[in-house]
C-alpha cells in the first residue's frame, strides 16, 4: 500500500505588522530531512502577518530540536527584524494551515499583537555576558578570605577527607558566599552606568533589563537589555567603557542586536490544545 502522504502545515518564525500585500524573505526555510520546505513569506491579516513556510502538521511535542532547526529559526527572525518589528513565536511551533494561523492567531489575539508590536517598534535586544577567569576569582577569595574562613582552612592541612568531610562542606558554603557577595558587589559595578541609558517602563510586564540565569559558577551576569535603537551606539560606547574598566579581571561577551526572546515570546494552542498545559 502506498503511504499516505503528509498533511502540509505552516511552521510560524514571527508576527509582524505587514501591508496587506503578501511577502517573501530570502532566508532558507525550515525544512524536514534536509529537504527544502518552500520559500519563507507572510500570512496576513489586516495590518498584521505571520512570518511562516511550508512544513508537514505536528505537535509542538513532536517537533526536532536540533541545533541545524533552531539556526534557521533564528535566520529567518534576523533577516527579517533588519526592517520590520518582529514578535518572536516559540520555537517549534507548526500552525495547520494559513486559515487557522489568520483565524485562530491573527484575528483571535489582533488586540494584544498589536500592543505588543507598539511597545517593541524602535527597540533591539542587546545581550551581556561577563565571567570571572577561574584563576582571578579563586585567587581573589583566599587573598580576602575572612579570618574565620582561613582558621577552618587551616584546619584541613594534613588531615584526610573522611576525617574532615563536614568542615570541608562548610568551607565550600563559605567560598561560595563569599563568591555570591563578590558577585553582586561586581555585578552593580558593571550595570550602574549602562541602567541610565535604560529607560524604566514595563515591556510586555518585564522590565528593560533582564538578568537570566546564571550558566556557570563563575559567571557575573548574564543579561539582556532593551534598547530604544537610536540609543544603541550610545550604549555600545557605555559598554566599550566597562570592558575597558575591568579587562583585567573579567571576560566579556557582548551580541547584538538579537530577536527579542528574553521581551516577548508568542507561544500559540490551536483550538484542539487550549486545554493543555503547556
Amino acid at each position: 500500500m502506498p503511504e499516505a502522504e503528509v498533511a502540509m502545515g505552516k511552521y510560524i518564525y514571527a508576527i509582524i505588522p505587514s501591508p496587506e500585500e503578501p511577502r517573501e524573505f530570502a532566508s532558507p526555510s525550515m525544512s524536514e530531512d534536509g529537504q527544502p520546505a518552500g520559500t519563507v513569506h507572510t500570512v496576513s491579516f489586516q495590518d498584521l502577518a505571520a512570518v511562516v513556510s511550508d512544513y508537514p502538521q505536528m505537535d509542538f511535542q513532536q517537533f526536532e530540536r536540533t541545533r541545524a532547526n533552531m539556526m534557521t529559526h533564528t535566520k529567518v527572525l534576523e533577516e527579517v527584524m533588519q526592517e520590520l518589528t518582529i514578535l518572536p513565536v516559540r520555537f517549534g511551533t507548526v500552525g495547520p494551515s494559513a486559515e487557522a494561523i489568520q483565524e485562530q492567531v491573527l484575528s483571535r489575539r489582533y488586540d494584544e499583537f498589536l500592543d505588543l508590536v507598539a511597545e517593541m517598534e524602535g527597540k533591539v535586544e542587546l545581550c551581556l555576558k561577563v565571567i570571572w577567569p577561574e584563576q582571578v576569582i579563586f585567587t581573589e577569595i583566599v587573598k580576602e578570605s575572612s579570618p574565620a574562613m582561613r582558621r577552618l582552612r587551616d584546619k584541613l592541612k594534613g588531615r584526610s577527607a573522611e576525617e574532615t568531610h563536614f568542615e570541608r562542606i562548610r568551607l565550600g558554603e563559605m567560598i561560595e558566599a563569599a563568591m555570591d557577595k563578590k558577585r553582586d558587589e561586581d555585578a552593580e559595578k558593571l550595570l550602574a552606568p549602562l541602567r541610565p541609558l535604560i529607560p524604566k517602563e514595563q515591556v510586555n510586564y518585564k522590565d528593560r533589563l533582564q538578568l537570566n540565569r546564571l550558566l556557570l559558577d563563575r559567571m557575573v551576569i548574564n543579561a539582556a537589555l532593551l534598547v530604544d535603537q537610536d540609543r544603541q551606539e550610545e550604549f555600545d560606547e557605555a559598554v566599550r567603557e566597562v570592558t575597558t574598566e575591568h579587562k583585567d579581571r573579567m571576560l566579556f561577551k557582548y551580541l547584538g542586536p538579537v530577536p527579542p526572546y528574553n521581551f516577548v515570546l508568542i507561544i500559540i494552542y490551536w483550538d484542539k490544545e487550549e486545554d493543555e498545559e503547556e
